[in-house]
């Protein structure tokens, strides 16, 4: 069996993040890639301020520390085992599971694995992952020709689902943040309005824009339970409410226009179906940005060495403003 000897992240505790030495076998039905980029997952964040969500069908590893961080990259296989058919040396991969990513070479099983697609920058690939379930969010909202849309968080999901809106022929793309950066490179790539939730109230905002109507479409990306009642106060009666945070911790929800409104409830996630679908959806998903329609190279705002994994993350907790932090080995 191959065996590589890996660079890798390990968060021993709140605020305490260190690169490892690992060694890597690959076993039968192992694949080993070696990664081009890396980047900072709004989850990834949240464990290093030290709040780890209970378990879920999303953790191959227990969430407690110490715990080996990292899902979002892409790279090149670097080897296969014997009982692997799907993939050989020399193909290029997008990661879809948590497999500590942040490190040279990483480890994976067929199904959490993605070919890149043909004509995909490799940049872009090694943030498959979280650009194909923003995308493929974007693509499902149900937005529809002349619909105002309320984005609420100007995020790296909440950036392309905006720009996918205004594709899909909304009226009126409205992108609520509390971060004037974000603010404004949402209105650089397309967004109508833009709101400041700390300067002003985005429910009387949208309200006045629609002519007390309310939003056809509100996306909740910014996973909060203030963002969460702000959706759900602003959208017309049997408006959508459109899922995409992953909120880890309960909120407290003022759920009354759920029922009175008949509010239609849309779950846009990709990764959270059987790895089969993704399998099939991911390649449609990521055209457009293949054919250079949605914009993704301005949402990745610092990058650094693995090396500088510790000021990396230092500025994803300081530095709200930073959209997509990467690193490269």
């Amino acid at each position: 069996m191959e065996k590589f000897i890996t660079r890798a992240a390990r968060l021993n505790k709140a605020y305490d993040i260190e690169l490892i030495e690992r060694e890597l076998e690959c076993g039968e039905d192992d694949i080993i890639v070696k990664n081009h980029m890396m980047g900072i997952c709004g989850s990834d964040k949240s464990f290093y301020r030290g709040f780890l969500p209970p378990q879920t069908a999303e953790f191959r590893q227990p969430p407690e520390f110490p715990f080996l961080l990292g899902h979002e990259s892409g790279g090149t296989v670097a080897a296969v085992g014997s009982r692997v058919s799907d993939y050989k040396v020399g193909d290029k991969v997008m990661a879809f599971g948590w497999n500590n990513n942040f490190a040279d070479y990483f480890k994976a099983k067929s199904f959490q694995l993605q070919p890149v697609p043909e004509g995909l920058d490799m940049d872009i690939a090694a943030l498959g992952e979280p650009t194909a379930c923003a995308m493929f969010s974007g693509l499902h909202t149900g937005v529809q020709l002349g619909d105002t849309v309320v984005v609420m968080g100007g995020g790296y999901a909440g950036q392309i689902i905006a720009q996918c809106s205004r594709l899909k022929g909304a009226y009126q793309v409205i992108v609520v943040d509390v971060l004037d950066g974000k603010l404004d490179l949402a209105k650089s790539l397309g967004a109508d309005v833009v709101i400041n939730s700390r300067e002003e109230d985005p429910v009387a905002k949208v309200k006045a824009l629609t002519g007390g109507r309310g939003a056809d479409v509100v996306v909740e990306a910014a996973g909060t339970a203030e963002s969460f009642n702000a959706a759900s106060a602003m959208i017309r009666h049997n408006g959508k409410f459109v899922f995409y945070s992953w909120v880890t911790t309960p909120v407290n929800l003022n759920i009354s226009r759920w029922h009175d409104d008949g509010l239609e409830f849309v779950n846009t996630c990709l990764v959270h179906h059987t790895w089969q679908e993704r399998y099939v959806w991911v390649p449609d998903t990521l055209r457009p940005i293949i054919q250079g329609s949605v914009k993704i190279h301005p949402l990745i705002t610092n990058e650094f060495r693995l090396e500088n994994i510790r000021a990396g993350f230092d500025l994803a907790d300081k530095d709200d403003a930073a959209i997509k932090i990467v690193f490269r080995p």
